[in-house]
């Protein structure tokens, strides 16, 4: 019986973006056969090629060993049923599933159900959002859909498509980096392997955190278009989606991260795109403990064997839509104890935790 949660990635991106073209190399990469792949219309991915038989029930064998399966109904009645097919012993265990969205879909409430079906958030690990991009068209595409935005802004991994038909893709990298300055960007031409769609905190090979790349605060491993430096300033294109983090030096208490984390999700929840974070708790302060979060649905926390580098202390990595960065930092400075309100704010927060759900900033 599998004991460790299944990987699953999240592809996404806008009509014409590539996604089927991408994930018929991907299917071809031997560390991919233990994996099923779910997409909303079995006819709209040109993979017919890899079909072996029908098997029933929207679930479609492939010749390289996946499967194939249509939501035709509820993505989680999908997911659920994966995972009960592979406990019973009626398809073989999987390693990863692979959720391909349709192009003018919203990702977030697709992580929503990964994350937040009590049935799924046990056998199911969020391990990444791989975004899409035409280098062609994705500028226009950018301004025009806010799905498009939104699909960018809360990816771990953005892989430009069709780059061999744009001859100049830095206004486009840099538009990329205003709405997700975190998220690393490839060309897809480049990597077009199982390693492309690998990007959660844990490395499959070593069974080791990197969490510098978790957090996408490691950029030295991007896309050589990015050491272009542009003088103009992209982030008039998309004011509402903002990127920022949250840090403290400093071990916390639980009961301190919990009540900051509810009352963030409570009032704040709908803006809420995505949430990620290491947090050292006073209470064991040697094991870090992971969190990850979108909108009002936190995913269990998961502790770590040890920290996987020197650095300590907290750091969140908020996605957010019109919501100010500046009331944020406010509220958890209140909460961990950062002078970063005025000082009767301050004075009436340690008194009663509770009223900063009243608290707007200035």
């Amino acid at each position: 019986m599998r004991t460790e949660p299944i990987a699953v990635s999240i592809l996404t991106g806008f009509l014409g973006s590539g996604k089927t073209t991408l994930l018929n190399r991907l299917l071809k990469d031997p560390a991919l056969k233990n994996t099923a792949v779910v997409i909303n219309e079995f006819g709209e991915v040109g993979i017919d090629h890899l079909l072996v038989e029908q098997s029933g029930d929207g679930v479609i064998e492939l010749s390289d060993g996946c499967l194939c399966c249509t939501v035709r109904g509820e993505l989680v009645d999908t997911l659920a049923d994966l995972v009960d097919r592979m406990q019973t012993g009626r398809i073989a265990a999987l390693d990863r599933i692979v959720i391909e969205t349709t192009g003018l879909a919203d990702p977030v409430p697709v992580l929503q159900s990964v994350m937040g079906h009590p049935a799924l958030m046990h056998a199911l690990r969020l391990d990444g959002v791989i975004a899409l991009v035409d280098a062609v068209n994705g500028a226009a595409t950018l301004t025009a859909h806010e799905e498009a935005r939104r699909q960018v802004a809360v990816a771990d991994r953005i892989v430009l498509s069709k780059t061999d038909l744009s001859d100049d893709t830095s206004d486009l990298l840099a538009r990329l980096r205003a709405l997700n300055p975190n998220a690393e960007i490839v060309d897809g031409a480049d990597r077009a392997s199982a390693k492309l769609i690998a990007c959660g905190l844990y490395d499959p090979a070593t069974k080791t955190a990197d969490v510098a790349r978790w957090l996408g605060h490691d950029h030295h491993d991007h896309h050589h278009a990015h050491d272009h430096s542009h003088d103009h300033d992209h982030s008039h294109h998309d004011p509402r989606i903002r990127t920022f983090s949250l840090v403290h030096d400093k071990p916390v208490s639980w009961s301190t991260i919990e009540m900051f984390l509810d009352l963030l999700r409570s009032t704040q929840g709908e803006q809420l795109l995505r949430m990620k974070g290491i947090i050292e708790i006073a209470e064991d302060p040697e094991r870090p403990l992971v969190i990850h979060g979108v909108q009002k649905l936190l995913h269990p926390p998961a502790r770590l064997p040890s920290w996987p580098d020197e650095q300590r202390g907290t750091r969140l990595v908020l996605i957010t839509y019109d919501l100010p960065e500046d009331y944020v930092q406010r509220l958890f400075g209140a909460f961990v104890g950062k002078p970063a309100l005025d000082a009767p704010d301050r004075a009436a927060m340690t008194e009663n935790p509770l009223a900063i759900a009243g608290f707007r900033a200035r």
